[in-house]
Parts: C-alpha cells; sequence; structure tokens
C-alpha cells in the first residue's frame, strides 16, 4: 500500500510539472508532498509491526496510517481532476509522461462527455438549477481507475517497486 503511494506521489508530480495554472500546480505538488510523507510513515510502520509483532497498538497505528494514505490520495486525485480541467502543457517524450497524459484525456473526454449528455437530459427545475435526483454524479480520476479490470492492471507480484515501472503501471 506504501509503495502504491508513491506511484500516486508520482503522478501527482508529473501533472503539477505540466499543469498549465500556477495555483493548481501548487495544490497539487503540496497535496503530493503531503502523500509522501504519509506513504514513508506507513512504510516505517509496516517494517516495524514486521520485527515486533501483533500488537493491538501497532495494528492501530498501522491501519490508521493506511487511512491517513487513502485520504491523501484522494486529494491527490482531486486536485489532479482541477489540474485537467484547467488544462495541461505538452508532455515530454518520457513514456511515464505520455501514459499519465493518455490516462487525464481519457478522463477529460469521460467527463466533458459525460456534462454533454446532461445537458441533453436536462433535469432542471423551475429556477434552472439541475435537480439532484436521478443525476449521474460526474466521472473522477478515482472512479476511473476502480473501473480499470484487474488484468489490465499489470500488478506485479513482488509488492515493492522496480525499477523500471512506470507511474500508472501499478494499481492505483
Amino acid at each position: 500500500i506504501a509503495s502504491d503511494g508513491q506511484v500516486v506521489v508520482k503522478f501527482g508530480n508529473i501533472l503539477a510539472k505540466h499543469c498549465l495554472d500556477q495555483r493548481c500546480s501548487m495544490a497539487l505538488l503540496r497535496a503530493a508532498e503531503h502523500t509522501q510523507s504519509i506513504s514513508s510513515q506507513l512504510s516505517i510502520v509496516a517494517r516495524v509491526k514486521a520485527v515486533t509483532g501483533e500488537s493491538k497498538a501497532s495494528s492501530e497505528l498501522l491501519l490508521s496510517n493506511v487511512q491517513n494514505l487513502i485520504r491523501a490520495v484522494q486529494h491527490v486525485l482531486r486536485a489532479a481532476e482541477a489540474a485537467c480541467v484547467k488544462g495541461l502543457g505538452q508532455a515530454s517524450a518520457d513514456p511515464e509522461e505520455e501514459e499519465v497524459a493518455a490516462f487525464c484525456q481519457q478522463w477529460r473526454k469521460n467527463l466533458t462527455r459525460h456534462r454533454a449528455k446532461e445537458a441533453l437530459n436536462s433535469d432542471r427545475d423551475e429556477l434552472g438549477l439541475r435537480k439532484t435526483r436521478g443525476a449521474k454524479a460526474e466521472p473522477t480520476l478515482m472512479s476511473l481507475v476502480q473501473e480499470q479490470p484487474p488484468q489490465s492492471r499489470n500488478i506485479p507480484k513482488h509488492p515493492n517497486p522496480r525499477k523500471g515501472h512506470t507511474a500508472m503501471d501499478r494499481h492505483l
């Protein structure tokens, strides 16, 4: 889980590098830095727990760190969505950056399609506000990650990141 947090950090840093909006870029960098810290803490706690064995306190600490990492990853993904909406610059020839850009373009295309459908099937009240009942939620980066079938995620059997893995090779 901690190494997956590192993958999200790398994803966030790549997006921040290419984000056209300086404010979104800084927010994404802060979220990625926070996720980096929590991921490192989780890694340390997991190693200590492995050495010290089973105890209620260490299990609770480990669980608390995992929950914090999940919240931090969600924050990175929300900041990444904002960066994608504001616009991304041209990705370099780096395959990792190209992969991140393609992933974000796919999400943005899904979002645009969703918004177009909503505009065509407008369920608005008398004030012109969208009715919330029956409306589908907009697609998020998190939902795009969760929709990928397990066989396409390329999850290695070895839990530690190995040299040569790209940011999106691992399950987010």
